[in-house]
């Protein structure tokens, strides 16, 4: 099993910038892709962005130019560093990455953690 423990949500002023962090442990084979997800009240799960193991970066048109993710291969981390936050990037956080021997791939999320910008 991996364990992913995630930090750094908050509640910020629009405008204002956070950063999350996201550590896995455990059976860690390879990982693959290393991203986040969010979700809000009534609202589905969307992708946020995601990372490579090369550093190849994929991002939400929403949050394209104020957001960046990186990722650590020899740490096993990913963090997004969060700017010009908008009240709509109120939602809980997802950490996920995909792992496992021989490309055989499973999906793992962290617990979530929530980040709330005031107006």
């Amino acid at each position: 099993q991996v364990q992913l423990v995630e930090s750094g949500g908050g509640l910020v002023q629009a405008g204002g910038s956070l950063r999350l962090s996201c550590a896995a442990s455990g059976s860690i084979f390879r990982i693959k892709t290393m991203g986040w997800y969010r979700q809000a009240p009534g609202k589905q799960r969307e992708l946020v962005a995601n990372v490579l193991p090369d550093g190849l970066t994929n991002y939400a048109d929403s949050v394209a130019g104020r957001f960046t993710i990186s990722r650590d291969n020899g740490k096993n981390t990913v963090s997004l560093q969060m700017s010009s936050l908008k009240p709509e990037d109120t939602a809980v956080y997802y950490c996920y990455l995909q792992n496992g021997p021989n490309s055989r791939f499973q999906d793992y999320w962290g617990q979530g953690t929530q980040v709330t910008v005031s107006s």
